[in-house]
């Protein structure tokens, strides 16, 4: 019994391996400037940058941050105060924010107060959180949680929110389709 002749089948795979030469071939020769409009070198500003880590010298060490050693709690963040947002009549208007999670604006005054014994049970149904304005101290932190316990509240600077959602004023409760008091 006699075998096949294997050559047509060496033959295509020299052809594939020559094909794929000419590249690895040409990528040791070097570069050819085509159009060369004048100039200056670029290489100072690679050499500057020092990308390439050289022999003769070790890598600088890697500076971690200080972890300060007391921590911080909420207190810390207070008093908080937005000086674009005062206590107010919000009219409703129609929004467009697919996705917003329900978040009322409170301050510690009597307004915000008020409207906080009147929503609260609403406010939590829809799983709203409470940004808190406007607020001095602590204690006065917690009455207004103490106002609407279902409701979880944080302590926030609300300028540039304001300015984002065109609001002056507070309670309000900000909603995917609406801003309403």
């Amino acid at each position: 019994m006699t075998k096949p002749h294997s050559a047509p089948l060496t033959l295509a795979g020299l052809l594939m391996l020559a094909a794929a030469m000419p590249p690895a071939l040409h990528a040791a020769e070097p570069l050819i400037v085509v159009e060369d409009r004048g100039g200056t070198s670029a290489l100072p500003y690679y050499e500057a940058l020092n990308l390439q880590q050289r022999a003769d010298r070790p890598p600088p060490p890697i500076e971690l941050p200080r972890v300060p050693n007391h921590a911080f709690d909420e207190a810390a963040m207070l008093p908080v105060r937005s000086a674009r947002l005062t206590p107010g009549t919000v009219p409703r208007r129609v929004i467009e924010a697919p996705g917003l999670r329900p978040f009322a604006i409170v301050g510690d005054d009597d307004a915000s107060h008020a409207w906080l014994r009147r929503h609260a049970a609403s406010l939590s149904e829809r799983g709203a959180v409470g940004l808190v304005v406007n607020v001095e101290t602590a204690q006065a932190l917690a009455r207004l949680r103490a106002l609407a316990p279902g409701v979880p509240m944080a302590p926030v600077a609300g300028d540039d929110l304001a300015e984002r959602l065109g609001l002056r004023h507070y309670p309000a409760l900000i909603t995917a389709t609406a801003i309403e008091q």
